[in-house]
């Protein structure tokens, strides 16, 4: 793989709380997932994240998520389809006004937290982020995990269905994220973390949580913004991934 792309959450501070170093992602990352106001970000940082990353040519992103502010929106929710398909519309919207606001454009959808868990399997809530993404503009690509419900259906509905990895997650032998409720489940190490985005771009493959390896093919890879040391993190996949010769570049 020449090309690959780095993408991060971004834009999740919330009036006086800030979370991460958006500004300092920025300067490794090639796309930005930016929160849309249900699990993180109010209007004023939303516009500042979308106004950095014109600044510094990152592509911008639709980072949906279910109404949860207090759960981070990492928690599932039981939530009516035609609800959520409305939920996700709205998010979309409010996020290309302040892109385009900006002199920016929203050029993907990535689904956040508990909704992209649940959108692995759950076919009646994936159907709903698919259909609102069509409604919206159905040349948007929607960003997923390989194999998952939403990408199936998101291919079945004409939409570009992008798979992604995650640098700093652990594996189960399935190919879902370990939960973030047991121990292991996000990786702080760097050197780690690096061989971990090594793997998946060179052979497309994770080592699992159990020590096996499973292939794994990713056109984006995911470097948490609110994880510790992030911005450490990703500069450091970057340099790696540039030493083995791989490119780092928006799949848009």
């Amino acid at each position: 793989m020449a090309t690959i792309d780095l993408n991060s959450d971004v834009g999740e501070s919330f009036g006086r709380w800030t979370l991460g170093d958006d500004t300092a992602m920025f300067r490794s990352v090639s796309s930005a997932n930016v929160a849309c106001g249900f699990h993180a970000g109010d209007p004023s940082v939303i516009r500042q994240t979308c106004r950095e990353a014109v600044a510094a040519g990152v592509a911008i992103g639709a980072h949906v998520g279910y109404r949860d502010l207090a759960g981070f929106g990492r928690r599932f929710l039981d939530v009516d389809p035609l609800e959520l398909a409305d939920d996700v519309v709205y998010q979309i919207g409010a996020l290309q006004a302040l892109a385009a606001a900006e002199g920016g454009r929203v050029k993907y959808v990535k689904p956040h937290g508990g909704l992209y868990n649940a959108i692995v399997a759950h076919t009646a809530q994936a159907r709903a982020v698919v259909d609102a993404v069509k409604s919206v503009d159905p040349t948007l690509p929607i960003l997923g995990l390989p194999g998952s419900e939403v990408l199936r259906l998101a291919e079945a509905a004409g939409l570009r269905a992008v798979s992604e990895a995650f640098a700093d997650r652990a594996y189960n032998p399935d190919g879902t994220l370990v939960s973030r409720s047991l121990s292991g489940a996000v990786l702080e190490d760097v050197e780690l973390v690096t061989e971990h985005v090594l793997r998946m771009a060179s052979d497309s493959a994770v080592r699992t949580i159990d020590g096996s390896i499973l292939k794994i093919r990713a056109e984006s890879i995911c470097v948490h913004g609110d994880s510790p040391g992030a911005v450490a993190m990703a500069a450091a996949v970057r340099d790696a991934l540039s030493g083995a010769g791989i490119t780092t570049a928006a799949f848009v």
